[in-house]
């Protein structure tokens, strides 16, 4: 493995997780988003992620310090992209806009430079060919809040090239995660192909009137033992790739619960700015959500 300098292409909540980490392992870190707004709330979210590490991972001042210098910001692609060893892609969940990602990056991207979906859902050969180096192409999914929950999920398509996967999985242990090499294409991988469906069906409570959200999350957490229920987990992935997962179920399949949940979701809470923990207000209000109470799993 031969990667030294990394590009992240989207500045989300997860995008500024994974680019942050891999600086903090001592990558040269390049971020880039579309433009100059975004990248700038990415910014406010790493400076909250220096925090995070001295509090979670016991980290000096310094060592965030350090990790925070070795990244940098861009909204020219062929910019970020001028010296990369590998570009990882954390853009929304829609196929079309990663398609149409590709095939830019694609034609400016050096020879060398190998490219990683992030998709949750979505499979790497949906956009090997767009790629224009389907060899080096292949997935690499974290789990949110990468730096404590460390999987690093690395599934190649047909096409992908034995080396560029043993590699994939040497760089994911060398910004410490646990990797998880995946032989086949599986939609969902191992980690969605449990979560997503888990979520889908608290979601489709709600919007069928079945129960309430807090009910909900609550007779998972008894019942269970879970320290979150599904409604605090949607908070933490984000409203808005949940409503992604879930808008192209609804096209793909026609199904009307699953249009009317989407519409639930676009209009209860992403038109309203609900879109989860990151903003403060999604299903629960944050930071002191209900489920936090000392008497939630009591009344």
């Amino acid at each position: 493995m031969n990667y030294k300098n990394i590009t992240v292409a989207g500045s989300g909540v997860l995008g500024s997780q994974i680019a942050y980490q891999a600086a903090f392992k001592g990558f040269d870190v390049a971020i880039y988003d579309i433009n100059d707004e975004a990248v700038e709330s990415s910014k406010k979210r790493l400076v909250k992620l220096k925090g995070n590490y001295c509090n979670d991972m016991g980290a000096s001042e310094e060592e965030v310090d350090m990790a925070y210098a070795r990244l940098s910001f861009h909204t020219d692609l062929a910019k970020a992209v001028a010296d990369a060893d590998l570009v990882i892609e954390a853009i929304p969940e829609v196929a079309d806009i990663k398609t149409a990602f590709y095939m830019e990056l694609g034609k400016v991207a050096p020879e060398k430079t190998v490219f990683a979906t992030n998709s949750s859902t979505l499979l790497p050969s949906q956009f090997a060919e767009a790629t224009g180096r389907p060899e080096k192409f292949l997935a690499l999914h974290f789990a949110n809040t990468i730096r404590i929950n460390n999987t690093a999920e690395i599934m190649k398509h047909p096409g992908t090239a034995d080396s560029v996967f043993d590699d994939m999985v040497e760089f994911a242990e060398a910004i410490g995660m646990v990797a998880l090499p995946l032989h086949k294409e599986q939609p969902g991988y191992i980690l969605n192909s449990l979560l997503v469906p888990f979520l889908e069906a608290a979601e489709l409570l709600l919007v069928k009137g079945v129960a309430d959200v807090q009910t909900v999350d609550k007779t998972w957490m008894i019942a269970t033992g879970a320290p979150l229920g599904p409604f605090a987990i949607l908070d933490v992935v984000g409203i808005n790739t949940a409503h992604n997962i879930v808008q192209a179920k609804a096209a793909a399949t026609g199904n009307p619960k699953f249009v009317e949940l989407a519409h639930m979701l676009k209009t209860d809470y992403l038109d309203k700015g609900k879109l989860g923990r990151e903003t403060g207000e999604g299903f629960y209000n944050y930071p002191n959500p209900a489920f936090m109470k000392e008497d939630f799993l009591k009344s």
